[in-house]
């Protein structure tokens, strides 16, 4: 019975160490694709230029958008 749960307890971990690594693996190719997004010329940063330049009218624009999605759905 104590063998069961220690092999148990062994699977476990492994498991738990193997999703670890996936999720570090998806987040550090998402930091990347940001990081090439946010170059210059690119669409992120340009996204972010508008931003700041007029964050009251990018605001009322996403919130369409989402309004517009959502009714999609």
């Amino acid at each position: 019975m104590a063998e069961r749960a220690i092999d148990a307890a062994t699977d476990a971990s492994r498991t738990i160490t193997e999703v670890t690594a996936a999720l570090r693996s998806a987040a550090d190719r998402l930091s990347e694709a940001v990081a090439t997004a946010r170059q210059p010329g690119k669409p992120l940063a340009a996204v972010s230029a508008i931003t700041r330049e007029a964050p009251l009218t990018s605001l009322l624009v996403a919130f369409l958008f989402g309004i517009t999605v959502a009714r999609r759905r």
